[in-house]
Protein backbone atom coordinates (compact mmCIF):
# COMPACT_ATOMS: atom_id res chain seq x y z
CA UNK A 1 0.00 0.00 0.00
CA UNK A 2 1.60 3.20 -0.87
CA UNK A 3 2.08 5.73 1.68
CA UNK A 4 -0.41 8.33 0.66
CA UNK A 5 -3.42 5.52 0.51
CA UNK A 6 -1.90 4.38 3.77
CA UNK A 7 -2.20 7.90 5.41
CA UNK A 8 -5.92 8.55 3.70
CA UNK A 9 -7.17 4.98 5.83
CA UNK A 10 -5.80 6.47 8.78
CA UNK A 11 -7.19 9.89 8.30
CA UNK A 12 -10.50 8.98 7.49
CA UNK A 13 -10.27 5.59 10.11
CA UNK A 14 -9.62 8.82 12.73
CA UNK A 15 -12.84 10.85 11.22
CA UNK A 16 -14.78 8.31 11.94
CA UNK A 17 -14.15 7.44 15.44
CA UNK A 18 -14.38 10.60 16.26
CA UNK A 19 -18.16 11.45 14.70
CA UNK A 20 -19.56 8.19 16.33
CA UNK A 21 -17.95 9.69 19.52
CA UNK A 22 -20.26 12.89 18.81
CA UNK A 23 -22.93 10.19 17.80
CA UNK A 24 -22.98 8.58 21.09
CA UNK A 25 -22.52 11.76 23.28
CA UNK A 26 -25.36 13.99 21.35
CA UNK A 27 -27.27 10.49 22.28
CA UNK A 28 -26.84 10.60 25.84
CA UNK A 29 -27.59 14.25 25.66
CA UNK A 30 -30.89 13.46 24.49
CA UNK A 31 -31.51 10.93 27.10
CA UNK A 32 -30.41 13.29 29.63
CA UNK A 33 -32.82 15.69 28.32
CA UNK A 34 -35.63 13.25 28.17
CA UNK A 35 -35.12 12.23 31.61
CA UNK A 36 -35.60 15.90 32.81
CA UNK A 37 -39.05 16.08 31.12
CA UNK A 38 -40.21 13.26 32.79
CA UNK A 39 -38.47 13.93 36.73
CA UNK A 40 -37.55 17.05 38.29
CA UNK A 41 -34.27 17.83 40.28
CA UNK A 42 -35.19 16.43 44.15
CA UNK A 43 -38.00 13.80 43.01
CA UNK A 44 -37.96 10.75 45.29
CA UNK A 45 -37.87 7.97 42.67
CA UNK A 46 -38.64 3.85 43.58
CA UNK A 47 -38.41 0.82 41.78
CA UNK A 48 -39.38 -2.83 42.82
CA UNK A 49 -35.80 -4.40 43.70
CA UNK A 50 -35.31 -8.10 44.90
CA UNK A 51 -37.77 -8.64 48.12
CA UNK A 52 -37.90 -5.20 48.94
CA UNK A 53 -38.86 -1.61 47.13
CA UNK A 54 -35.70 0.62 46.39
CA UNK A 55 -35.49 4.44 46.74
CA UNK A 56 -33.32 7.22 45.24
CA UNK A 57 -33.35 10.81 45.06
CA UNK A 58 -32.93 12.30 41.05
CA UNK A 59 -30.43 15.18 40.85
CA UNK A 60 -30.97 15.89 36.99
CA UNK A 61 -29.21 15.27 33.63
CA UNK A 62 -30.48 11.01 33.98
CA UNK A 63 -28.52 11.22 37.29
CA UNK A 64 -29.83 9.20 40.24
CA UNK A 65 -28.51 9.59 43.99
CA UNK A 66 -29.38 6.27 46.00
CA UNK A 67 -28.02 4.25 49.20
CA UNK A 68 -27.56 0.62 48.21
CA UNK A 69 -26.00 -2.23 49.60
CA UNK A 70 -22.98 -3.56 47.81
CA UNK A 71 -20.36 -6.17 48.41
CA UNK A 72 -18.06 -4.96 46.16
CA UNK A 73 -16.59 -2.65 48.00
CA UNK A 74 -15.29 -5.00 50.62
CA UNK A 75 -13.49 -7.79 48.36
CA UNK A 76 -12.13 -5.44 45.85
CA UNK A 77 -10.42 -1.73 45.63
CA UNK A 78 -10.97 -1.47 41.42
CA UNK A 79 -12.63 1.74 41.36
CA UNK A 80 -13.83 0.53 37.36
CA UNK A 81 -15.57 -2.53 39.25
CA UNK A 82 -17.10 -0.50 42.13
CA UNK A 83 -18.69 2.07 39.87
CA UNK A 84 -20.72 -0.70 37.66
CA UNK A 85 -24.06 -1.36 38.20
CA UNK A 86 -25.13 -3.34 41.26
CA UNK A 87 -26.35 -6.56 40.62
CA UNK A 88 -28.95 -8.38 42.69
CA UNK A 89 -25.97 -10.90 43.59
CA UNK A 90 -24.01 -8.10 44.82
CA UNK A 91 -26.96 -6.23 46.89
CA UNK A 92 -27.62 -9.16 48.56
CA UNK A 93 -24.50 -10.07 49.69
CA UNK A 94 -23.85 -6.72 50.52
CA UNK A 95 -26.77 -6.83 52.88
CA UNK A 96 -25.42 -9.78 54.74
CA UNK A 97 -22.01 -7.62 55.28
CA UNK A 98 -23.82 -4.60 55.98
CA UNK A 99 -21.77 -2.46 53.39
CA UNK A 100 -23.27 -0.26 51.05
CA UNK A 101 -22.70 3.58 49.89
CA UNK A 102 -24.83 6.26 48.77
CA UNK A 103 -23.83 6.71 44.92
CA UNK A 104 -25.15 7.94 41.45
CA UNK A 105 -26.01 6.01 38.85
CA UNK A 106 -27.84 6.26 35.56
CA UNK A 107 -31.62 6.43 35.32
CA UNK A 108 -31.69 3.07 33.71
CA UNK A 109 -29.16 1.30 36.21
CA UNK A 110 -30.90 2.65 39.18
CA UNK A 111 -34.38 1.20 38.16
CA UNK A 112 -32.58 -2.62 37.34
CA UNK A 113 -35.14 -2.38 34.42
CA UNK A 114 -38.11 -1.78 36.75
CA UNK A 115 -40.88 0.66 36.34
CA UNK A 116 -40.09 4.09 38.39
CA UNK A 117 -42.84 5.66 40.95
CA UNK A 118 -42.41 9.35 41.16
CA UNK A 119 -42.80 10.57 44.50
CA UNK A 120 -45.20 8.20 45.65
CA UNK A 121 -45.07 9.33 49.38
CA UNK A 122 -45.69 12.42 49.12
CA UNK A 123 -49.71 12.05 50.03
CA UNK A 124 -48.97 10.05 52.60
CA UNK A 125 -46.41 12.39 54.32
CA UNK A 126 -49.07 15.24 53.54
CA UNK A 127 -51.52 13.24 55.67
CA UNK A 128 -48.55 13.25 58.82
CA UNK A 129 -48.16 17.34 58.50
CA UNK A 130 -44.93 16.82 56.33
CA UNK A 131 -44.17 18.24 53.29
CA UNK A 132 -41.71 17.76 51.09
CA UNK A 133 -38.86 19.79 51.34
CA UNK A 134 -37.96 22.53 47.66
CA UNK A 135 -36.38 20.26 45.05
CA UNK A 136 -32.83 21.49 45.18
CA UNK A 137 -32.67 21.42 48.77
CA UNK A 138 -33.42 17.76 48.37
CA UNK A 139 -30.83 17.02 45.69
CA UNK A 140 -28.35 19.21 47.67
CA UNK A 141 -29.43 17.07 50.49
CA UNK A 142 -28.87 14.06 48.34
CA UNK A 143 -25.16 15.05 47.00
CA UNK A 144 -24.01 15.55 50.27
CA UNK A 145 -24.42 12.10 51.38
CA UNK A 146 -22.07 10.73 49.30
CA UNK A 147 -19.49 8.07 50.01
CA UNK A 148 -19.52 4.78 52.25
CA UNK A 149 -21.97 4.05 55.01
CA UNK A 150 -22.77 1.12 56.95
CA UNK A 151 -26.02 -0.67 56.07
CA UNK A 152 -28.74 -1.75 58.62
CA UNK A 153 -31.97 -3.39 56.78
CA UNK A 154 -33.83 -2.21 59.42
CA UNK A 155 -32.07 1.21 61.08
CA UNK A 156 -30.94 2.70 58.15
CA UNK A 157 -31.42 1.71 54.70
CA UNK A 158 -31.97 3.14 51.04
CA UNK A 159 -35.58 4.95 52.54
CA UNK A 160 -34.04 6.49 55.69
CA UNK A 161 -32.03 8.03 53.34
CA UNK A 162 -34.76 8.80 50.78
CA UNK A 163 -36.70 10.38 53.56
CA UNK A 164 -34.23 12.26 54.91
CA UNK A 165 -33.68 14.11 52.05
CA UNK A 166 -36.93 14.96 51.23
CA UNK A 167 -38.63 15.18 53.98
CA UNK A 168 -36.44 15.74 56.66
CA UNK A 169 -37.13 12.93 58.59
CA UNK A 170 -35.31 9.42 58.94
CA UNK A 171 -37.91 6.49 58.71
CA UNK A 172 -39.14 3.40 56.65
CA UNK A 173 -42.35 2.59 56.31
CA UNK A 174 -41.51 -1.09 54.38
CA UNK A 175 -39.17 -1.62 57.78
CA UNK A 176 -41.93 -0.96 60.25
CA UNK A 177 -44.62 -3.34 58.17
CA UNK A 178 -41.41 -5.95 57.89
CA UNK A 179 -41.30 -5.83 61.96
CA UNK A 180 -44.94 -5.92 62.07
CA UNK A 181 -45.30 -8.50 60.50
CA UNK A 182 -42.65 -10.34 62.26
CA UNK A 183 -44.32 -9.60 65.60
CA UNK A 184 -47.53 -11.43 64.60
CA UNK A 185 -45.55 -14.36 63.30
CA UNK A 186 -43.62 -14.47 66.77
CA UNK A 187 -46.35 -13.04 69.23
CA UNK A 188 -49.19 -15.25 68.24
CA UNK A 189 -51.11 -17.86 70.30
CA UNK A 190 -50.09 -20.31 67.85
CA UNK A 191 -46.39 -19.26 68.52
CA UNK A 192 -47.26 -19.68 72.28
CA UNK A 193 -48.41 -23.46 71.80
CA UNK A 194 -45.96 -24.58 69.52
CA UNK A 195 -42.83 -23.05 72.18
CA UNK A 196 -45.12 -25.02 75.10
CA UNK A 197 -45.16 -27.98 72.98
CA UNK A 198 -41.12 -27.82 72.31
CA UNK A 199 -40.54 -27.45 76.23
CA UNK A 200 -42.64 -30.60 76.63
CA UNK A 201 -40.97 -32.36 75.01
CA UNK A 202 -37.70 -31.60 75.53
CA UNK A 203 -38.31 -32.19 79.05
CA UNK A 204 -39.38 -36.04 78.54
CA UNK A 205 -36.92 -36.02 75.93
CA UNK A 206 -34.20 -34.85 78.59
CA UNK A 207 -35.67 -36.48 81.50
CA UNK A 208 -34.53 -34.36 83.64
CA UNK A 209 -36.18 -31.49 85.04
CA UNK A 210 -34.40 -28.39 87.16
CA UNK A 211 -36.52 -25.54 88.68
CA UNK A 212 -34.63 -22.92 85.73
CA UNK A 213 -35.65 -25.45 83.09
CA UNK A 214 -39.14 -26.04 83.88
CA UNK A 215 -39.79 -22.14 85.01
CA UNK A 216 -38.26 -21.24 81.40
CA UNK A 217 -40.48 -23.98 79.56
CA UNK A 218 -43.83 -22.65 81.39
CA UNK A 219 -43.31 -18.90 81.43
CA UNK A 220 -42.10 -18.64 78.01
CA UNK A 221 -45.23 -19.56 76.10
CA UNK A 222 -47.43 -18.01 79.05
CA UNK A 223 -44.91 -14.51 78.11
CA UNK A 224 -45.84 -15.53 74.06
CA UNK A 225 -49.53 -15.89 74.92
CA UNK A 226 -50.30 -12.74 77.16
CA UNK A 227 -48.51 -10.42 74.27
CA UNK A 228 -50.16 -11.79 71.43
Amino acid sequence: MLPLELLALILVSAATREKEKEEETEEEKEKERRHDLVYRRGDLLEVARTLFTHFGIYLGGGRVAHFIPDVMPVISKDQNKIRRMVTNTRLILGVLARCGSVRVDSVEDFAYGSDILVNPMDKVMMMCNCAALDGEEVALRAEKLQGEVEYSLLWYNCEHYVMYCRYGTSMSFQTFQFCKTVRKLVLSRQAAKVTAMLGTFLLLYLRSLTMLFAMVTVLLPFLVWMAS
